[in-house]
């Protein structure tokens, strides 16, 4: 069938469109990475439009790849609970690879597993929800909680968190201090915000200790939460508070993507760490190994809520903290903030035998020898306050998954264990659901060759600490 002659121009209008849009995408393929963000600003109202539209895609590959990874099902452990009665998952729930067992994983080299693509893909790093946009993601019931006290909106219009709830810390946590462990849980069952903390902490904090929590709950503006047109809030945000993340001083699992790496692909999936125990710890930062708690809370506030970027940090409201009167006093609180209790636990750290099972002793003995866990994870607090490279490449072959370049993950800082069973997930970005999977993760890594009841006696300890 012939065109009409008018059609003509439109014809040849609508190649020349498609061709110059295709020049454009061409162009920004062949653009070379930069280590800043783009500071040309977009309409809020565009950039909403194409996201909002965007989101179900993106939310669809992520959550087949969690499910092509690993079992979601909800499967409480008998009798299990963190510290105020969430039930503590069990079972592994990464998925092998059709004709694999654990057994025989363990049994071949990490040479044969690279070559034959036997890894398991619920031990490669996990992309963010959406690893080429990234920025801070909340779970649904913080996002709801703070909303219900301060009517200030956590919610992306471009993305939602992935996690399914059951796999994540208890909420709110309970806080327990140092200084009054007679007290408890100190937050009361309450999400300490900047509505409570004054009723809730005046009479036991010192003032400089109060005025440090003030801060801790304060909004301040962030890459994704701000007053300016480049944010993903609908509506002008006041910002993100430390215990947005961090919250009751512990975490709800929040992620993020580390700011310290680029190109965007390369960049870590980060999960929010417990706050619990930092007057013990001497690295801060799972990879940037910030020698005190001051400088993580001072440059978190200049630069890394603003994806490590200090020029965007300027256009979005940076807020940079005087380090003698409001450091200090942040980090005075944060070095307040004990684990849970422990009562199988010894003074030395290890467990009483009076109290404990057969199992959990047994589980003992493979942490201690077996398993050479206390090589990194020494007690009294199962940590050694050093860097390891566990060397994860060893056993795959680089891959880009949604977004994210799997390759090495390098030096991690050694997190204390104290208190581990209520702060799932695991490892530094998420990618272990349970601490079987973490058990599994890490007798393949380390080529320990643990047993089935090895290793349940292992996690059975795991819950002691």
């Amino acid at each position: 069938m012939k065109a009409h002659p008018k059609e003509f121009p439109k014809t040849l209008l609508a190649i020349a469109l498609s061709l110059t849009l295709a020049g454009v995408a061409q162009a920004a393929e062949d653009k070379p990475p930069s280590s800043y963000a783009p500071t040309v600003e977009e309409d809020l109202a565009t950039v909403m439009k194409r996201m909002k539209a965007a989101k179900p895609d993106i939310e669809r590959r992520q959550a087949e790849l969690l499910k092509q990874r690993y079992d979601l099902s909800d499967k409480a452990a008998a009798g299990v609970t963190m510290s105020r009665g969430k039930p503590v998952q069990e079972g592994v729930r990464i998925r092998l690879k059709p004709g694999t067992s654990w057994d025989g994983l363990a049994a071949a080299s990490p040479e044969e597993i690279r070559d034959k693509g036997l890894f398991p893909a619920g031990f490669l790093p996990l992309p963010h929800p959406n690893h080429a946009e990234g920025g801070m993601v909340f779970p649904k019931f913080h996002i709801e909680e703070i909303k219900r006290q301060e009517q200030r909106d956590l919610t992306r219009f471009d993305l939602d968190f992935d996690l399914p709830d059951h796999f994540l810390p208890e909420f709110p946590a309970p806080i327990y201090l140092t200084t009054r462990p007679d007290l408890g849980d100190v937050s009361k069952g309450k999400l300490v915000t900047i509505e409570n903390y004054y009723e809730l902490f005046n009479g036991v904090l010192n003032p400089k200790q109060l005025e440090g929590l003030r801060l801790l709950v304060t909004p301040f503006p962030q890459q994704q939460f701000n007053q300016t047109a480049d944010r993903r809030s609908e509506r002008p945000s006041r910002g993100v508070v430390c215990f947005d993340c961090h919250a009751n001083g512990h975490t709800n699992a929040s992620t993020h993507l580390v700011g310290d790496i680029r190109p965007q692909e390369f960049r870590h999936r980060i999960d929010t760490p417990s706050l619990r125990g930092v007057n013990i710890q001497r690295l801060f930062g799972s990879q940037r190994a910030l020698k005190t708690v001051e400088d993580f809370t001072e440059f978190e506030q200049r630069a890394a809520y603003f994806d490590g970027d200090p020029v965007i940090a300027t256009k979005k409201g940076v807020n940079v903290l005087e380090r003698g009167s409001q450091v200090h006093f942040m980090a005075e609180f944060e070095a307040l903030l004990d684990f849970p209790p422990a009562p199988k636990l010894g003074i030395d750290g290890k467990l009483d035998p009076r109290k404990a099972s057969e199992a959990e002793l047994r589980g003992q003995a493979v942490f201690f020898g077996k398993g050479t866990c206390a090589n990194c994870h020494t007690p009294p607090y199962y940590t050694d306050n050093l860097m390891h490279n566990l060397r994860t490449e060893r056993f795959f072959k680089p891959q880009m998954i949604n977004g994210r370049m799997a390759n090495m993950d390098g030096p991690i800082k050694t997190f204390p264990l104290r208190g581990i069973k209520d702060s799932p997930p695991y490892l530094h970005d998420d990618r272990l659901l349970t601490l079987d999977d973490t058990v599994e993760f890490f007798n393949l890594v380390l080529e320990t060759k643990l047993s089935g009841e090895e290793k349940k006696d292992l996690v059975a300890f795991l819950r002691t600490l």
